[in-house]
């Protein structure tokens, strides 16, 4: 990778410490150069007749996304971001009375509430996989879960949003695989950062936002849905024309890729901007970019860990591109001032967005800082000062 080359393609990026990847990252200059003119484009002849002109670039959107996480185009749907994906995944599920989903105590705060409310709306049944000390995931009780409930379907947050941990979904995939159980992954988080193999990991749905590690714009993202699901005819509950075509008064018919879970509306600038994001890590390689985070973030942790007073929040064998702290008597509202003062980007991660986490950590609130491949050693050890001279 040239990283200096990487930098250049992004609009000031030496004037900012931006660590908020995890968030919304920074969009390369040939991302924003591709919406802003097929916004133009649009303004100058309407967008019926420029989508038509553009047709195959937007088609090439598939092929980049399913290049990314070994797939197939045939298995890739446009959505407007994970949580649209996620939802789309959820309502093409027939739940019913005392069906079961298994999930862990991290999964995304916004997925615990779409299952508690298929709870209160269907009666359906939430078990949880015990976590082990480490944060690692029991498979011998999921294993036992899976048996005792069979379940209608198992859903994983493969990053959290609030903690550094990957979660072993290889090992959850297999089990699910073997016993024939619906699998969704949320890969929002780890997407960007990490290899992300659908093949390997062996799940039925899988859902991206285009925002945070893709460094694509806001308002995209992207559903992978398996060869299982096309054929078994899963589609989702609010399918439009797009999806399925109208064939008798009382009927229609879904067709037969996955672009069923897409609408018919789209934002087609931002789409184009996507492709773009996509190309960009596809052209770098996402083992390059996860070789240099993972020595990114050994020295990022290294750094911190050794700063007194630090409480770092991270478990789990196998650590990413987001690490949480905070720092012991100092405030939220403190450590926000120093961090902006610094010019430093950051989330803030609180006790809504995972209360049984969180709980267990003891904690109201951490800082998620989250680098990604253009970060420096240089821009790392600045930060680390900063957080050392608080």
């Amino acid at each position: 990778m040239n990283i200096e080359q990487i930098r250049k393609d992004i609009k000031d990026c030496d004037k900012k410490f931006f660590l908020d990847s995890a968030g919304s990252s920074l969009m390369p200059k040939s991302v924003v150069k591709q919406i802003t003119t097929y916004l133009q484009s649009e303004e100058n002849h309407g967008g019926y007749l420029v989508a038509e002109n553009e047709r195959e670039d937007i088609e090439i959107f598939y092929s980049q996304a399913a290049q990314l996480i070994n797939s197939k185009p045939y298995n890739i749907a446009y959505t407007h971001d994970a949580t649209d994906s996620y939802i789309k995944a959820l309502s093409s599920i027939n739940f019913k009375s005392n069906d079961v989903i298994i999930t862990s105590d991290v999964d995304y705060g916004s997925n615990q509430i779409q299952f508690l409310s298929l709870k209160k709306r269907f009666g359906i049944k939430i078990k949880r996989i015990k976590t082990l000390e480490n944060g690692e995931l029991d498979l011998l009780d999921f294993e036992n879960l899976v048996d005792i409930h069979k379940p209608k379907l198992v859903a994983i947050t493969h990053v959290p949003t609030n903690s550094g941990l990957i979660q072993n979904v290889k090992a959850i995939g297999k089990i699910c695989n073997e016993r024939h159980v619906l699998f969704l992954l949320d890969a929002c988080q780890s997407i960007g950062q990490i290899n992300v193999d659908v093949q390997e990991i062996k799940c039925d749905f899988l859902t991206v936002t285009g925002r945070k590690f893709l460094r694509g714009p806001r308002g995209t993202g992207f559903l992978y849905v398996s060869d299982r699901v096309l054929k078994e005819d899963y589609y989702p509950l609010f399918i439009d024309g797009f999806g399925a075509r109208w064939t008798k008064t009382d009927d229609f018919e879904i067709i037969e890729s996955a672009k069923r879970f897409e609408t018919w509306e789209k934002p087609y600038a931002l789409k184009i901007g996507f492709t773009e994001a996509l190309r960009y890590l596809n052209q770098i390689g996402i083992d390059n970019v996860q070789s240099y985070n993972s020595k990114l973030m050994k020295h990022f942790r290294n750094n911190i860990s050794s700063i007194p007073g630090i409480n770092l929040y991270d478990k789990g064998l196998k650590k990413c591109n987001i690490l949480t702290f905070n720092k012991t008597n100092k405030s939220l509202e403190h450590t926000i001032t120093k961090l902006k003062e610094n010019n430093i980007y950051f989330s803030v991660s609180n006790k809504q967005w995972g209360i049984i986490d969180f709980e267990k950590k003891e904690v109201e609130w951490v800082i998620r800082l989250s680098p990604h491949y253009f970060n420096t050693l240089t821009e790392i050890d600045y930060v680390s000062e900063v957080i050392d001279g608080m």
